[in-house]
């Protein structure tokens, strides 16, 4: 595979649940099963290595593809997921989300998506 890892989208979004959460760095990483150190050398542009990257994307629950950056030309034929697929497993993630929830969230990204591109095409 001729990917690289994107560190900082990744960090961001450690970032954002940490928040979300209302956790310290030291309760993310104990939850997520890595070091402190190795977040805080993320915070300084480092790289994880990569048992501490599936630990954090599985932390997370997001695919690992959301941190990649292709090359040019790596990612010819083969399409981008959905909107929709790429939510998915974030609610799947989120505990306070039944079932039910998730699909309704769903669809309702579905429709305003169709909405906009069909304002797009007609505008």
């Amino acid at each position: 595979m001729s990917g690289r890892l994107d560190a900082g989208r990744l960090y961001q979004a450690l970032d954002a649940q940490r928040e979300a959460r209302a956790l310290s760095w030291r309760q993310l990483a104990g939850e997520a099963g890595v070091s402190a150190s190795l977040v805080s050398r993320m915070g300084n542009g480092h790289r994880p290595d990569l048992d501490g990257f599936i630990a954090l994307v599985q932390w997370l629950g997001m695919p690992a593809e959301t941190f990649m950056v292709w090359p040019d030309g790596a990612r010819e034929g083969r399409p981008r997921p959905s909107l929709e697929a790429q939510l998915a497993p974030l609610l799947r993630a989120e505990e306070e989300l039944t079932e039910s929830d998730q699909q309704h969230v769903l669809d309702v990204v579905g429709i305003t998506l169709r909405h906009i591109r069909a304002k797009n095409k007609g505008g």
